[in-house]
């Protein structure tokens, strides 16, 4: 093997991002490489391929994103009986009526909309989009201020071109790791609240024909009370973010607080370099994808996770009170509610979302206690003052609040008739 010659690659470097066609050899001399065409030219072609057009603005290519995740979707989807749309539809009807008993929150003024794999696909690119941009913007400049810090001196003549390339790859890698994770999760997702935020920004029932009809198939109970369940629950969940406007922006508010503070461990590119096989790119892809070149995380962001956390925690627990609540009608009411926390313990469309762009292990435990807490709020007193916590960020429950919910509802009883805002201002003025 030859000595690699930096004057050779740089030269190589300028011509590829002429546009120019390069020859196999050119690549084996400058990186001192054996000269072996068929293995160089399936590299060249891979690094190519991942300079493609598209929204290169942020850290995602979301065009790919889009393409392939509705490629996966489209692959398994299935029309479904007129039957399953008529269920949903009388469910949601009668669910309106038992949810007026059991939350403060105002009914939905729009109908639920029935969604084909594809179609949640489609619809929920948005929210996506919200939650992935923060993490994958702050991964490209992470990746290129690395590369500006420890880069040779004597490349920095094209160092803007080749971190537009760094920045072009990575945004291709990040998007086919999401656009898979979104394609399968349309294969799992029942609602459009499933993934413990709404898909929609105005918020709407929304429920995925074909899954929800697939798991009520499945489930050893009778099929117009699962109907009935998991309709009421989806309605519970887009009429508290429908009354909580700030919720959903909130939340994505804290990841971009968690995004903020990634940065790259240079030692784990070092090893990665000193190993380098360039006929293996998978190896760079997985270490981008897994999240293997990020540094470990700091005070602030163990923070942010823990709230995140905390938050999709207090938002299924309360969806879970007022459904169980609202379904007290059901004779199996309490079964279909068991495996639905089984569903969600094994690893559920929300735990593998925040999984895959953050690295959030959402913990069982936590989603039963927060539900625990509302049920004991309610209990104490009563649905009214439990749903005006929801008026205002300030008044959520704290970690502490869900380990503890004693003197949280000792502070609930003093209020008295007072509103909740007007308590919580006067709490922030002293």
């Amino acid at each position: 093997m030859d000595e690699p010659r930096p004057e050779d690659f740089e030269a190589l470097l300028r011509k590829f991002l002429a546009g120019e066609q390069l020859n196999p050899e050119e690549i084996a001399r400058a990186a001192g490489l054996p000269v072996d065409p068929k293995a160089l030219q399936e590299m060249l072609a891979q690094l190519t391929n991942s300079i493609v057009p598209g929204d290169q603005t942020e850290g995602v290519n979301w065009q790919l994103v889009e393409t392939q995740a509705r490629q996966i979707a489209n692959q398994s989807s299935k029309k479904v009986p007129e039957s399953v749309g008529i269920a949903i539809s009388n469910a949601a009807a009668t669910g309106r009526l038992w949810l007026d008993e059991a939350t403060e929150i105002a009914s939905l003024s729009s109908e639920p909309k029935l969604l084909s794999r594809e179609l949640w696909v489609a619809d929920s690119l948005g929210l996506f989009r919200d939650l992935a941009t923060p993490v994958a913007n702050r991964m490209s400049d992470a990746l290129t201020e690395n590369f500006q810090e420890n880069l040779p001196d004597e490349f920095s003549g094209f160092l803007s071109q080749a971190s537009g390339i760094m920045k072009s790859a990575g945004s291709v890698m990040f998007a086919m790791q999401l656009g898979q994770a979104l394609g399968k999760l349309s294969e799992e997702v029942l609602s459009g609240g499933d993934i413990g935020l709404p898909i929609f920004k105005e918020p709407r029932a929304a429920f995925v024909a074909q899954n929800l009809a697939q798991i009520v198939e499945e489930l050893d109970e009778e099929s117009d009370q699962v109907y009935f369940y998991l309709v009421i629950r989806e309605l519970a969940h887009a009429r508290l973010f429908k009354q909580s406007k700030w919720l959903r922006d909130y939340t994505v508010n804290l990841i971009t607080s968690y995004a903020r503070e990634i940065t790259i461990d240079n030692s784990r590119i070092v090893e990665m370099s000193e190993n380098f096989d360039p006929t293996d790119i998978g190896n760079i892809q997985k270490a981008l994808e897994t999240g293997a070149l990020i540094s470990p995380r700091t005070e602030s962001q163990t923070q942010a996770l823990e709230r995140i956390e905390t938050v999709l925690a207090l938002i299924e627990g309360w969806v879970d009170c007022v459904t169980q609540r609202a379904t007290t009608r059901l004779p199996r009411s309490a079964a279909i509610a068991e495996v639905v926390r089984r569903k969600r313990s094994s690893g559920g469309p929300a735990e593998k979302t925040f999984l895959t762009l953050i690295g959030l292990e959402l913990r069982p435990r936590k989603l039963r206690e927060a539900s625990a807490l509302w049920n004991d709020i309610t209990d104490e007193v009563g649905i009214k003052k439990r749903d005006s916590i929801w008026s205002h960020p300030d008044l959520m429950p704290t970690d502490a609040d869900i380990q503890n919910p004693k003197l949280l509802i000792q502070k609930l009883r003093s209020q008295g008739t007072d509103d909740a805002m007007d308590v919580a201002l006067r709490d922030l003025l002293g």
